[in-house]
This record gives C-alpha cells, sequence and structure tokens, in this order.
C-alpha cells in the first residue's frame, strides 16, 4: 500500500519573516520604541541577512506599507475592470477594502502611529500611492453619477474621505474576536455606501 505524502512545509522566506515580526512589533510596540536587535531576533536571522535585504529599520517601515498597498490597489484595479453594473463593482470595492483593512490590522494601525517617522520622500511615496487608490475609488462613484446611477448631490471627492475616514479608523474598534467578521463588516460598510449614494 503507498503510503500517502505529506504535504512539504514552506518555509517563509528571510525577507517575509523580517516582514511579519516588524509588523507585529511595530504594531505592539511601536516603530521608535523597537530595536533592529528586536527585529532579528524575532524573526530568527542576523543583522547581515537582515541588511542584506533592508537597508535600515526605515526600509521595513516602508515595506510594510508599500506591500499593502500594492495588494489593495491590485485588487481594486481587479474590481474596477471587471464586467458587471457600477453599482455592484462599487459595493464590492467598497466591501473588499474593509475586509483587507480588518485582514492586516496591524499595518493599519502603524500606517497612522508612524507614517511621519519615515523619510520625506517616503512618506510621499506612501500617499502618492493612496492618492491613486482613492482617485480609481472616486473614479466608480463619478462613473455611477454619469450613468444616473448615483445621484449627484454630493461631490466624490466628499464620499470618498469620509467613507476612507470610516475604514482607516477600523484600527480603533474591530477585534478580530468580535461577533462579526471582516466581510461582514465591509458588507455593512458597502451597503451603507451604496444607500446613500442611489439615486431616489
Amino acid at each position: 500500500m503507498t503510503k500517502p505524502v505529506e504535504p512539504k512545509t514552506v518555509t517563509p522566506s528571510v525577507p517575509d519573516r523580517l516582514l511579519a515580526e516588524a509588523t507585529r512589533l511595530f504594531a505592539e510596540r511601536g516603530f521608535e520604541r523597537t530595536s533592529v536587535q528586536e527585529l532579528v531576533e524575532a524573526a530568527g536571522v542576523t543583522k547581515g541577512a537582515m541588511y542584506h535585504y533592508f537597508t535600515s529599520k526605515d526600509d521595513l517601515l516602508y515595506a510594510v506599507y508599500e506591500r499593502v498597498l500594492t495588494m489593495q490597489m491590485a485588487r481594486l484595479a481587479e474590481i474596477a475592470g471587471n464586467g458587471g453594473s457600477v453599482a455592484d463593482r462599487l459595493h464590492e470595492a467598497a466591501a473588499d477594502v474593509v475586509m483587507t483593512t480588518v485582514e492586516n490590522l496591524d499595518d493599519t494601525l502603524i500606517f497612522f502611529r508612524s507614517l511621519h517617522m519615515l523619510s520625506p520622500g517616503r512618506q510621499s511615496e506612501v500617499r502618492k500611492e493612496r492618492r491613486r487608490y482613492h482617485e480609481l475609488f472616486r473614479s466608480l462613484i463619478e462613473e455611477g453619477v454619469r450613468e444616473g446611477a448615483f445621484q449627484d448631490g454630493v461631490p466624490a471627492d466628499i464620499v470618498v474621505n469620509q467613507y476612507f475616514g470610516a475604514v482607516h479608523h477600523l484600527g480603533m474598534w474591530y477585534r478580530a474576536e468580535g461577533e462579526l467578521s471582516g466581510a461582514q463588516v465591509g458588507a455593512y460598510y458597502a451597503d451603507l455606501l451604496l444607500a446613500s449614494l442611489r439615486t431616489p
């Protein structure tokens, strides 16, 4: 009788381990109170290995931001480019950003606590990428207004700022052990957004 093949355990790469531990430690202790020594010990690597992939702690902080921003932007671009009504696409996009924010809640906490710790150039890059996301999200609202699916009484910029203000505060109150999953919260948020936009 053939013995069943056991699944292989994939060991995370050094950069992935460092990013995971940096995210955890920066969220728990704060960027400025986490030392390079604590990072490499938590990741189980040497300082030499860390500096092979990241030139500094600042480099790691930027990578934490970049990882989630890149992932969310790719998902939004795919949703926006899909077929279907603009209302369905906006609902999916609105729910998705809540779900992915909840799934990466430590990153959200770090974003608001430590963005000012990045170099000015990197702060600018992070804000530029976030602005690209908001502009694509806004374009769905504007498309709905042009088609008559959404009312045009409130400027799209105001809608986007209000919605993402609520999304960015998820880290202040959401708890994974609570009654609602990230997907459920996302659906509620998206329902509320679409209800406020639909033409009476």
